[in-house]
């Protein structure tokens, strides 16, 4: 049953036009291993508790850089719950999240080792999510210009109706919209056709290279691009340590290096990267330009622990 909704206000910046961000609010529990972990024994690691979730890391780095931003989600009625909207608020975004009640706030154990990272997810209330809460929510910000869903909330069979909404209420509204893909293992298993036309005819389609081969198959990122433009009108291929790739239907296919940091943590990084190439890209940036603000703050993300930006 769904309980009461909380909407914290946050100030808002002038500038470009509101992003209305869709999906997951998570407690992450970061372990970042100092070895290969011992079965049956134990290994050392450096644990921290943190705000998580694709969706509200991609609004948190959006309101550092000074966008003005509303996080569409769901929490439980719980002290997690609170905590997250109350450091999501502090980082200057307008939380529109539904408390659920009886339900817990979703929970994502993230063991992390260089450049890699593994995920074990408890999505909790983020399931939840329903089209109603949606409705309500893209109804309020009369300045909002663009719609970023994150992919979880589509390829969950419980939040999906309300993932689909978002995009219905964009499309309706003449907003622009951005869709990250969010994961290679539930995107197999909900179907690449099925995710394609969900997203078809979205503005900007981001997947990272595990993703691209599930939708496009094992080509070159460029390649990979080429054949998702035909669902997506751009679509920019995140390689992690390669860069970045854009490819467009005008034929514009750009590229970025990525740049050069010592990896401490990859949590959010490509969540970081989102929020970097949309807030550029918004603006009215080159690919090339928005690529490049976008490697900078994923390379930023890299380079502590934790999802979030820091300070």
């Amino acid at each position: 049953m769904t309980g009461r909704r909380e909407r914290s206000a946050a100030a808002t910046r002038g500038g470009a036009g509101r992003v209305l961000v869709v999906g997951d609010v998570i407690t992450d529990v970061v372990a970042v291993l100092g070895a290969s972990p011992a079965v049956g024994s134990d290994t050392p690691a450096a644990i921290q508790f943190s705000g998580g979730g694709q969706a509200a890391n991609t609004a948190s780095w959006l309101a550092a850089q000074g966008v003005p931003v509303t996080l569409v989600g769901a929490v439980g009625d719980d002290g997690a719950g609170r905590d997250r909207t109350a450091e999501l608020t502090a980082a200057g975004v307008d939380c529109a999240l539904d408390r659920v009640a009886g339900c817990a706030t979703g929970t994502v154990i993230v063991l992390a080792a260089g450049d890699e990272r593994t995920m074990i997810t408890e999505r909790g209330a983020n399931v939840r999510l329903r089209p109603e809460h949606v409705d309500a929510a893209l109804a309020g910000p009369p300045d909002a210009t663009h719609l970023h869903l994150s992919g979880y909330t589509l390829l969950d069979a419980g939040s999906r109706p309300a993932g689909l909404r978002a995009l219905a209420v964009a499309r309706e509204r003449g907003l622009t919209i951005s869709v990250d893909a969010a994961s290679a293992a539930p995107l197999r298993a909900a179907g690449a056709a099925a995710f394609l036309s969900w997203v078809r005819e979205v503005d900007l389609l981001l997947v990272n290279t595990d993703e691209a081969t599930v939708l496009a198959g094992g080509l070159d990122p460029a390649a990979q691009g080429r054949a998702l433009v035909a669902a997506a009108r751009r679509v920019v291929v995140k390689r992690g340590g390669a860069g970045a790739t854009w490819v467009d239907r005008n034929g514009t296919v750009a590229a970025s290096p990525a740049r050069r940091v010592a990896v401490v943590d990859v949590t959010g990084a490509g969540d970081a990267f989102a929020a970097g190439l949309l807030a550029a890209w918004l603006a009215g940036a080159t690919p090339e330009a928005a690529l490049d603000r976008a490697t900078d703050l994923g390379a930023a993300a890299v380079s502590q622990i934790g999802a979030r930006p820091a300070g």
